[in-house]
């Protein structure tokens, strides 16, 4: 007797649990397909971030990486290129809805071609915000930022109110094909491996980047638009679903893309006493024709980035030695 009521209770607790999660349909009420599910609330507090403690960690090295959106592994990051779809969103447009919102972002330092990110210092105004996000690069608009029709996000002053512009987001991320991301790994010896943070991200435009004759450093500087602490973004990222690719059915969240790190990306700089990047060790000019010289300063980045590679390829594989 004993033995059947404890099973009944275990009936009874399995019942329990089966009915506080409600059954959710794969069709909605017009008998479409219902991409909008209570499953994404659920989903977003799986990724659980891990707490390293100071002492644990013996080893760390800051490198910076762009991800470059025209490579295909990188597609789902900017696609739909339209702002009005209604189900998803490009990475681009989760972040404006995210400043919108009220997500700090930061700024460059001027005194310095410095692409650092300073998450210590104020966030931006969110008049500076939204001068940024222009499309009227010779300065013919009205420079109105409250009403103009080339600013991705216009700002009203009295109101103190940030409203989406779509008129000209389009012919925004035509340029805006790149990511930059500040990256921290390093060995923590509780669990004995390296791990990979990104700290910040910082949208690119080409129409910043100034033309051929632009030095690469301070034409990197110029194309970065600001930084944004990606901690302060995983919030936005963890509700919105990329775009699947070959099965419509996936349902992998932008903050899963990340911590996964599904993306394609290149690196172009770590933290040195130099406080330089590897365009700094591209030298403009050695050859003849302009065709040679391109080449020679891709070879001088090439061998940087495979240095720094191999450097951290050579770190973990000795770590496994002993």
């Amino acid at each position: 007797m004993k033995k059947l009521s404890i099973i009944a209770m275990l009936l009874l607790c399995v019942a329990a649990v089966h009915a506080q999660r409600p059954i959710v349909s794969f069709f909605d009420a017009k008998g479409a397909v219902n991409f909008k599910t209570q499953e994404i609330d659920h989903e977003t507090d799986t990724l659980k971030p891990i707490v390293h403690r100071v002492d644990d960690v013996v080893w760390f090295r800051t490198v910076y990486r762009v991800i470059d959106m025209r490579y295909k592994q990188n597609y789902q990051l900017y696609f739909p290129v339209s702002p009005s779809n209604p189900t998803y969103r490009s990475l681009f447009k989760v972040m404006v809805d995210a400043i919108i919102n009220g997500m700090p972002v930061y700024g460059k330092p001027d005194f310095d071609i410095d692409i650092t990110p300073h998450f210590e210092a104020e966030p931006l105004a969110k008049a500076e915000v939204a001068s940024l996000l222009n499309t009227d690069m010779d300065g013919v608009g009205d420079g109105n930022i409250a009403t103009s029709e080339y600013m991705i996000i216009n700002y009203d002053s009295v109101r103190d109110k940030m409203s989406f512009n779509n008129y000209s987001y389009e012919g925004f991320v035509k340029n805006q094909l790149k990511w930059m991301i500040q990256e921290v790994v390093f060995f923590d010896k509780h669990y004995s491996r390296l791990f990979t943070k990104i700290v910040g991200i910082a949208p690119m435009s080409s129409a910043h980047a100034g033309n051929e004759d632009t030095p690469l450093t301070e034409a990197l500087y110029q194309s970065i638009l600001f930084w944004v602490a990606f901690d302060d973004f995983r919030p936005y990222l963890q509700k919105q679903n990329i775009i699947p690719q070959a099965n419509d059915n996936s349902r992998t969240t932008f903050d899963q893309f990340f911590a996964e790190r599904r993306y394609s990306s290149y690196l172009i700089g770590d933290a040195n006493m130099y406080s330089r990047m590897f365009s700094d060790f591209a030298v403009r000019g050695r050859a003849s024709d302009v065709l040679t010289d391109r080449i020679k300063m891709e070879k001088d980045i090439k061998r940087e980035q495979e240095r720094i590679q191999n450097e951290l390829l050579n770190f973990e594989l000795d770590l496994w030695e002993y």
